[in-house]
């Protein structure tokens, strides 16, 4: 099962799973399918880069791990996550690719 646990204060808050995965658990609960949301009314989520360390951390990646996806010394990436320096369009779509995150490359 592919799960991401997403943490907040180093305790599990949510499970995101893919939605064939989430129908399969709901069929095995003997519970009713839940239908398709429409796309007027899906919410992308769309986190700043103030959770940027916390995403890295709930997808399990280390610092020079996601550097190395990125393109970046994991140093800068360190920077970046501190608020010391601002990524620039390139760095902001190459973090939103490894992170499975929308909205990164308009800020």
């Amino acid at each position: 099962m592919d799960v991401q646990v997403i943490l907040r204060e180093g305790q599990p808050e949510y499970a995101v799973l893919p939605w064939a995965q989430y129908q399969a658990l709901l069929k095995a609960a003997g519970q009713e399918l839940a239908a398709p949301v429409k796309a007027e009314t899906a919410v992308s989520i769309n986190p700043g880069f103030q959770a940027l360390r916390q995403l890295r951390e709930a997808q399990g990646l280390s610092l020079q791990d996601l550097a190395r996806q990125v393109g970046i010394s994991p140093h800068y990436l360190n920077m970046i996550e501190a608020g010391e320096r601002e990524a620039d369009s390139a760095i902001r779509r190459s973090l939103a690719r490894a992170l499975g995150v929308t909205g990164w490359s308009e800020s």
